[in-house]
């Protein structure tokens, strides 16, 4: 993200053994709004009337940056320095470095957490779910909301970039990590033949369906109470709301 900011891109992939995937850093992290799906603006939109938002895994700071033109408070985190510092130089000011599983934000501090990107996948099973989803209840009002994102196993097969199957209806995993090359460029300007190759660590990622969402938020102050997606997509979005909502019927769009 920094380097694409700095217009010195490189190429960033996902790779699982000898399957690579383009890291689509422009279009996941720099997109305008404009190109995005119209569930993805209606879940900002719903997610206004609960500031201040917390922006979970915020990246390059694009939805940060929608918020704050519409004049709503935000807060962005980020496990990544790089990706904090992104943020900050494209005008995100309230943003920082944390993780997911023990938030730098106080308690009963903001009213809606925002987490899409498939990262409480990174709970690894349905129990480190329930344990991200007991600490998004921790930072958010006794009325707050949060938003979360998978993929639907049901609507999977091995095709899918990182795929592990499970024995369990509705639960698979995905495994995979990034890579980033790029070529430094000799003291006159001229590329050397040398690249610089960076491969991080390995992501494991628990895949759920809504259904298996549910089991994992039990326990948990959080329900279940919307899941958007479009007709036969294999992504989801689930929006959460506290048990004292619960009368509230969850309805699949």
């Amino acid at each position: 993200m920094l380097a694409h900011l700095h217009d010195d891109p490189g190429r960033l992939t996902y790779r699982d053994g000898g399957d690579v995937q383009d890291g689509s850093v422009a279009s996941f992290y720099f997109s305008d709004s404009s190109s995005w799906e119209t569930e993805t603006v209606e879940i900002l939109e719903r997610l206004t009337d609960h500031e201040p938002i917390l922006d979970v895994g915020c990246g390059a700071g694009t939805h940060l940056l929608w918020w704050a033109d519409r004049g709503v408070e935000v807060i962005g985190v980020d496990v990544s320095p790089n990706a904090i510092s992104t943020a900050r130089e494209r005008g995100c000011e309230r943003v920082c470095v944390g993780d997911m599983h023990t938030l730098p934000v106080a308690t009963d501090s903001v009213g809606a957490v925002h987490a899409v990107g498939t990262q409480l996948g990174l709970g690894r099973s349905l129990a480190g779910v329930r344990a991200i989803l007991e600490e998004f209840d921790r930072v958010s009002h006794e009325s707050g909301i949060a938003v979360v994102d998978n993929y639907d196993p049901t609507r999977l097969d091995e095709s899918f970039l990182g795929y592990r199957s499970d024995p369990r209806e509705g639960i698979a995993h995905r495994c995979f990590h990034f890579e980033f090359e790029r070529e430094i460029e000799s003291s006159g300007g001229t590329p050397t033949h040398h690249g610089c190759r960076e491969v991080g660590r390995t992501l494991q990622f628990l895949l759920c369906s809504p259904e298996r969402l549910r089991e994992a938020a039990t326990g948990t102050p959080w329900v279940v109470a919307d899941v958007l997606r479009s007709p036969e997509s294999e992504h989801y979005r689930a929006v959460l709301e506290k048990e004292n909502k619960k009368g509230k019927t969850a309805v699949e769009y």
